[in-house]
């Protein structure tokens, strides 16, 4: 629950101090700038601080105006740049934190014309790339939810704080933008009040498909939905991936044909990534499209299937080649299903949040070092809640950008290349976060290999994956074996084999490979390369 004083993040040019004002006066509190709190104990204005005392002073300056403002029963605008000091970041743990989220291009034509903020003076555009790369991690790091502001009136913003002040829940909320925007709540227990508050004001029936494993979860959640009036089915699918087949998607149909699922009405995913998918791409088909709300249970489909809106169905072709893209209406992310995960199923769900650390954010990865293993894995700990809520904040920002994967949506597929070419020799008895984690090895190997990155960041690949009990190694097939599984991946274009891979930490690019060119990672995993083709 936000409570005073309440405390604006994001970057400059997200209306901090315009939703600040507003916020303020619908509380009826005052409203304070630290900024402006900065100019009054300097005597001078912003620019002057930064051309005659330099950067370096500036924010000292602002460090003492945030402990000022933390004082006060008021609504702070946060300087953009303050989430930079390790001071503040300390200051704002555990406060009323909301991080406004701005899309590139809105935040770009927002500060084109203005040349009184130094930073974004000579190359706005870049700047504000840079600075997004650099602060976002932090405004992750210590918001306790995150809003969405785009082209429509500051009030829009404002109304999305005051529903969270009004709401008993202290979950994290992370807005997924793009052309349906969305939040994803992450919390300790599944609040049926999130679910509710998502769905249409006409929405008067609710199909609820889980798992089997979860069967006692969905019969509280769908008591709970009937106690506020929706009349809820619940419908059981098989567990992992045999609920993803035409036979499944068929019955589902039918389940929804005879509730009379109404074009107003939703679906509800219980479960894990599988579940979630289909149950996905039930809601995107029926009637054209209906609201979903997924509630992932495992840590794999809270940090990826879960969110993003891909959907889909296996046929004997081949994984997720019948689907749709379609967002869900929210994702609620409850860390307290962790508890009775499988300790392998938890520790696989890593080898994606571990990803997201070396794509865009490297906190997550220095949360891990520094942490003791038991406490990472014990569900519903406050170092588990924070590794999931930037994992989400990481793949949030990517599809927020590209929702249909046309280009750097495609990021997201650091470790993917050789790990789905495991998951798929192996008849998928390998769980998806261990192939990932040998894929991930094998591509730091291979920029190693091609002189992108040095042995030390190969090393804290190695180091990581480890340390989560995930395997580096995979010698079941030799490396031709393999190049031919991932010559026969979807996403190959024109007959070229790509991988994602980095040229520095958290800098993931794309690119082709030659089959020579993945020889010395091969031998750099201990796999059999004689048979990788000459071409």
């Amino acid at each position: 629950m936000l409570s005073l004083p309440i405390v604006l993040t994001g970057l400059p040019g997200a209306g901090k101090s315009r939703v600040g004002e507003r916020l303020a006066a619908r509380l009826g509190v005052p409203h304070v700038d630290t900024d402006i709190l900065v100019e009054c104990m300097a005597g001078v204005d912003i620019p002057t601080i930064f051309r005659q005392q330099g950067e370096s002073e500036f924010r000292r300056l602002e460090c003492d105006a945030v402990a000022d403002a933390l004082t006060m029963n008021a609504v702070v605008s946060l300087g953009g740049g303050a989430i930079s000091s390790q001071a503040v970041r300390q200051m704002l743990r555990g406060a009323s934190v909301v991080y406004i989220d701005v899309d590139h291009e809105e935040l770009l034509r927002r500060t084109a014309d203005h040349t009184h903020r130094p930073l974004l003076r000579d190359d706005p555009d870049g700047a504000l790339r840079r600075l997004r790369t650099q602060r976002e991690p932090w405004y992750v790091e210590v918001a306790r939810v995150t809003v969405h502001s785009d082209s429509r009136p500051v009030e829009h913003v404002v109304e999305q704080i005051m529903a969270m002040i009004d709401s008993p829940s202290s979950d994290r909320r992370i807005t997924v933008s793009g052309p349906r925007p969305y939040d994803v709540v992450i919390g300790s227990s599944v609040d049926i009040a999130a679910i509710t508050s998502s769905l249409s004001e006409d929405a008067s029936k609710v199909l609820l498909i889980h798992a089997g494993p979860v069967t006692d979860q969905a019969q509280a959640i769908a008591q709970g939905l009937r106690q506020r009036g929706f009349d809820t089915r619940c419908v059981v699918v098989p567990d992992a991936e045999d609920a993803k087949t035409y036979d499944v998607a068929i019955r589902l149909w039918g389940e929804a044909g005879d509730f009379r699922l109404g074009r107003a009405d939703a679906i509800v995913a219980l479960g894990g990534g599988a579940t979630t998918d289909v149950a996905g791409f039930i809601a995107a088909t029926w009637l054209r499209g209906i609201d979903v709300v997924q509630i992932p249970t495992t840590l794999l489909a809270m940090v990826d299937a879960a969110i993003g809106g891909k959907t889909g169905i296996n046929t004997p072709v081949g994984k997720n080649l019948v689907g749709a893209f379609h967002t869900p209406a929210r994702v609620i992310c409850a860390s307290d299903s962790l508890a009775t995960l499988p300790s392998a199923d938890l520790r696989a769900g890593f080898g994606e949040v571990i990803k997201c650390g070396f794509i865009a954010d490297e906190e997550i990865l220095t949360r891990i070092e520094e942490t003791p293993v038991e406490e990472v894995l014990i569900p519903s700990s406050q170092v588990q809640e924070e590794l999931i809520a930037r994992s989400v904040a990481v793949k949030a920002r990517v599809v927020g950008e590209d929702l249909t994967e046309s280009g750097l949506r495609e990021i997201l597929n650091y470790g993917h290349t050789l790990g789905h070419a495991i998951e798929k020799h192996e008849q998928f008895r390998w769980r998806h976060g261990e192939a990932v984690a040998v894929g991930c090895v094998f591509a730091a190997h291979l920029a190693h290999s091609l002189g992108l990155i040095d042995m030390t960041l190969v090393l804290r690949h190695e180091r990581l994956f480890s340390l989560l009990g995930l395997p580096i190694r995979y010698t079941n097939a030799s490396l031709g074996q393999l190049m031919t599984v991932m010559l026969s991946d979807k996403k190959v274009r024109r007959g070229d084999l790509r991988f994602v891979l980095l040229d520095g930490l958290c800098r993931p690019f794309s690119r082709v490979v030659t089959p020579q060119e993945l020889i010395g990672a091969g031998e750099a995993m201990g796999m059999d390369v004689t048979d990788v083709p000459a071409m």
